[in-house]
């Protein structure tokens, strides 16, 4: 009966990993291990020795009145924040993936690129965080709760203004060259009864040899982004299961409902920093440099402690993240009927992304936020209800 069904479907064989890819997955693991410890012991350098303390001393008097004080601090932490995750940032975005032969990026593109992040991270930083310290400042034993509301309230103002203002910073974004291939896309999208979506190219080619396409944006800013490189390397049938896929995320409404997921995470977070935040500082604020949170010098700590806890809830993101990816695939599927290219879709990935089809539990209950490329082409082998007018 399974081979009845796999016939009516595809044919598509999951190869074993190559030996390159097995060697850049088991990297990627110790380095990400890596970025996760350095990630904890950074804010911990700020607080150890009362450090962030006498910064944010220092940041008062040059600051002379609240606001400029805590920019002047958000200056200084920030910059020295990208100093100290400059080596493994210049690893993982450069030397690792020239050694693996996954990046065409020039190392002074790279620097300007990690300028930019600098510039925007602290820019963000300097228009928002004040927010939460006038919330610390004004409501100590509440802020957890508003403080969580504000943060909801400005990620999807980031998520609507990150692809009109943010992404074109780095790559040129506009519309599909290939105008055939554009129009059929576009007939898919009215099938799926999506009106007004935009399909763009961005010019990834310049950084990377890997392949990606992705759905971003609310309302106007609302678009579905291809690569380059992936329609360089995909055929036409590909990249049309591609697309029916990301169509998937804006029908099913997987932004919103993953947006929600976060807004409800967040009060769990923030209050859990709350309560951890309040019992260190009383116990060791003479070893930190200050005694109340809503001093700006309290930012490593609650940093550390936001990421303590949202690594803790990593596996939960990564378990809903992968259901929404499968009820894309589902939806790509069912809106195609072209089983083989879905599977070829992942074998492509697999090949040029170098990626594990069969990773471990480990690293899935960790890190993957899409299913494995494996099970995603065992499943186009032999999802096809419509075979049988289903």
């Amino acid at each position: 009966m399974l081979t009845e069904l796999l016939a009516q479907c595809a044919q598509v064989t999951v190869p074993e990993a190559s030996e390159q890819a097995m060697r850049f997955y088991n990297s990627g693991n110790i380095l990400w291990i890596v970025q996760q410890v350095w990630g904890f012991v950074i804010p911990l350098l700020f607080l150890a020795r009362g450090f962030t303390g006498k910064l944010s001393l220092f940041s008062e008097k040059i600051g002379k009145n609240w606001y400029f004080s805590i920019v002047a601090y958000l200056f200084f932490f920030v910059v020295l924040y990208q100093i100290l995750n400059f080596p493994i940032a210049f690893y993982a975005g450069y030397l690792r993936l020239h050694e693996y032969d996954l990046s065409t990026q020039t190392v002074t593109r790279w620097f300007s690129n990690y300028g930019k992040a600098t510039g925007i991270t602290f820019l963000t930083a300097a228009v928002f965080v004040w927010i939460f310290y006038l919330l610390l400042k004004k409501s100590p034993k509440r802020w957890w709760l508003y403080g969580s509301l504000a943060s909801t309230a400005i990620g999807f103002f980031m998520m609507f203004v990150q692809p009109i203002w943010i992404d074109p910073l780095f790559n040129d974004f506009g519309p599909m060259k290939d105008k055939q291939l554009e129009q059929q896309i576009l007939q898919i999208a009215s099938k799926a009864g999506i009106e007004g979506s935009r399909v763009l190219e961005v010019n990834k080619s310049q950084d990377t040899k890997m392949l990606n396409a992705y759905v971003i944006g609310f309302g106007s800013s609302k678009r579905i982004v291809l690569w380059d490189t992936l329609i360089q390397q995909m055929t036409p049938e590909q990249i049309l299961f591609v697309m029916g896929h990301e169509m998937g995320h804006y029908v099913l409404g997987h932004l919103w409902w993953f947006f929600l997921y976060i807004a409800v995470l967040s009060f769990a977070l923030f209050y859990l920093t709350y309560k951890t935040a309040t019992f260190l500082v009383g116990k060791y604020h003479a070893r930190f440099g200050f005694t109340r949170l809503s001093n700006i010098a309290s930012l490593p700590l609650l940093l550390l402690l936001l990421g303590v806890f949202s690594l803790a809830t990593d596996p939960l993101s990564n378990y809903i993240s992968r259901y929404m990816e499968h009820q894309a695939d589902v939806f790509g599927l069912e809106i195609t009927h072209n089983n083989q290219a879905a599977g070829e879709v992942f074998l492509v990935l697999q090949q040029k992304n170098l990626a594990n089809p069969r990773p471990g539990n480990l690293f899935k209950f960790w890190r993957a936020t899409h299913p494995p490329l494996g099970e995603r082409i065992d499943f186009a082998n032999s999802y096809c209800p419509w075979t049988k007018e289903e």
